[in-house]
C-alpha cells in the first residue's frame, strides 16, 4: 500500500467519511484535516482516474477543491476519456535554425515541450493565428460556481468556488483568441477536467475572446493537440472535442532498409539475470517512461504518481526498461530508479539514432529477434501461436502454462512498434 493509498484510508476512518458522503452528497475536507497525516498537496493531486487512491476507486470518488484551503469528496465525474485516434501521420514542421536554446532532441519536460511547440509555430497553427505567450503558473481563480454530473445517480452536484488555486502550463494570445493549453509529456488515457475549467472560468470573467481549452501530450516526438470547448459556462461536464492535430518536427526518417540493417549487425545476448521477462504491451509507454527518468531518479511510487500508470504497471514498465538495460535499480526495499548511462546517452541523440539504437537493445534479445526474423522471412506479422513456439524453444525463466501466451503479446506489440518506425518517423 501506497503512503497516500495508507494515509487517505485512516482519514476516510477518522471523518467517517464515506457514511457522511452517503447522507450529505459530498464531504469537504480541509487542507490543516489532510495535513495532518500528510502533505496535501501531494495527497490531492490526481491528474488522472488511474492515480486515485484506492478507496477512492473502490467507491467511485473524487476530489475536486473549492477553496485555497479546502477540497470536497463526491461521485464527481471529474475526468474526461481521451479517444485515441489522432491522425496517422502528423504535420512536419522545421526547426528555426536561428533557435539555440532548445534543443528539440532533449523535450522531457512539460515547459520544454510546450516552448518548442510554440517557438516552432505548431501553437500558432493549432489557435490559429499568431499568438503570443502570456500567462503561465499558479494563480487564484477567484470567485465562481458550477455544476457537475453525480456518477451513481442521474443528478448534479451544485459547487461554489472561492479563490482555490488552479495552475496553467501556457496561456497563448491571439487576436481573437486566447488558448489555455495544459501539457503532458506521456500518452494519456484521460485528464482531470478541472485543470483546464478551473483557468477557463477565470480568464472567461476577465477577458472577452473566445478562450480555447486544449490539451497537449508530447510522447515519443511527437506533439499531440485535442482542442475542446465548454458548450455551456457553468456545466464542467460541458467539454466537447473540437479538433485533434498531431505535429512532429522534421528529421531524418526512418527507412524499413534501417531496420533490416539493425537486424543484420546486432549480437544476440544472454537473458538478464534477475530480471522478467517484459510484461508491457504498449512500447511507447515505455518510451515514456525514459523521458519520465530523463531530469531525475524517482521511486516506484514517484512514477505511479506523476505518470497514468497504477502500481502494478509502474512495475511492469519499469521492469521492461531495466531489461533493454536502459534503467537501473538503485535499491531493492525502497526502490529507487535511474536511467543508466546507455538509456541517458540514447535519450540525447537525434530522433533516427534514438530509434534505431532502441531497436538494437530489443533485438539483442533472442526470443525478439527471431520474431523478427520470421517477419522478414515471410513478410507477415508472426502469429501468436508461432512466437510461443519461439518461446518455448527458448532459454527463458517463466513459469506457468498460460504466462508464455500472455508475454507473447508482449513481444508481438513489440515488433509492431519496430516495424511501425518507418511509417511514423517519416510522416
Amino acid at each position: 500500500m501506497s503512503k497516500n493509498d495508507a494515509a487517505w484510508t485512516e482519514l476516510f476512518e477518522r471523518h467517517d467519511i464515506l457514511n457522511k458522503i452517503q447522507r450529505s452528497e459530498y464531504f469537504r475536507i480541509s487542507s490543516s484535516q489532510i495535513n495532518a497525516l500528510r502533505e496535501a498537496r501531494l495527497m490531492a493531486k490526481f491528474d488522472h482516474s488511474v492515480n486515485l487512491p484506492n478507496i477512492f476507486r473502490a467507491h467511485n470518488l473524487t476530489i475536486l477543491p473549492d477553496s485555497r484551503g479546502a477540497y470536497l469528496i463526491g461521485h464527481f465525474d471529474a475526468y474526461q476519456t481521451i479517444r485515441a485516434d489522432f491522425p496517422v501521420n502528423p504535420i512536419e514542421i522545421s526547426f528555426p535554425p536561428v533557435i539555440e536554446s532548445i534543443d528539440y532532441t532533449n523535450l522531457y519536460s512539460e515547459a520544454s515541450a510546450l516552448l518548442c511547440a510554440y517557438n516552432c509555430g505548431i501553437i500558432d497553427d493549432v489557435v490559429g493565428e499568431p499568438v503570443n505567450l502570456t500567462v503561465l503558473g499558479r494563480m487564484s481563480t477567484s470567485r465562481f460556481a458550477y455544476r457537475i454530473r453525480n456518477t451513481q445517480v442521474d443528478s448534479w452536484y451544485n459547487i461554489n468556488v472561492e479563490n482555490a488555486q488552479c495552475e496553467i502550463d501556457g496561456g497563448f494570445e491571439g487576436s481573437t483568441k486566447f488558448a489555455i493549453v495544459e501539457a503532458k509529456t506521456y500518452i494519456a488515457d484521460d485528464f482531470l477536467i478541472r485543470q483546464l475549467y478551473y483557468p477557463y472560468r477565470l480568464w472567461q470573467s476577465k477577458i472577452k475572446k473566445w478562450i480555447l481549452p486544449i490539451f497537449m501530450s508530447y510522447s515519443n516526438d511527437v506533439f499531440n493537440f485535442l482542442i475542446y470547448e465548454f458548450k455551456d459556462v457553468e456545466n464542467y461536464n460541458s467539454l466537447e472535442l473540437i479538433e485533434q492535430r498531431s505535429y512532429k518536427i522534421a528529421s531524418e526518417s526512418i527507412e524499413l532498409e534501417d531496420i533490416f540493417e539493425v537486424f543484420q549487425q546486432v549480437q544476440i545476448l544472454p537473458e538478464p539475470i534477475g530480471v522478467p521477462f517484459p510484461q508491457a504491451d504498449n512500447f511507447r509507454r515505455v518510451i515514456d517512461l525514459l523521458g519520465l527518468l530523463y531530469h531525475s531518479d524517482l521511486t516506484a511510487q514517484s512514477i505511479t504518481l506523476e505518470y497514468q500508470f497504477d502500481q502494478r504497471q509502474t512495475q511492469y514498465y519499469t521492469r521492461s526498461a531495466m531489461y533493454l538495460g536502459l534503467v537501473n535499480r538503485l535499491t531493492d526495499t525502497s526502490p529507487v530508479y535511474t536511467l543508466s548511462e546507455l538509456g541517458k546517452s540514447i535519450l540525447q541523440m537525434p530522433a533516427k539514432q534514438k530509434y534505431l539504437a532502441i531497436v538494437r537493445q530489443i533485438l539483442q534479445h533472442e526470443v525478439f529477434y527471431k520474431v523478427t526474423e520470421l517477419y522478414f522471412k515471410n513478410s507477415v506479422r508472426p502469429s501468436r501461436e508461432a512466437v510461443v513456439t519461439i518461446m518455448q524453444n527458448a532459454s527463458l525463466n517463466i513459469s506457468g502454462t498460460t504466462t508464455i501466451p500472455r508475454r507473447a503479446q508482449t513481444v508481438l506489440a513489440w515488433v509492431d512498434w519496430i516495424l511501425s518506425l518507418p511509417r511514423a518517423i517519416n510522416h
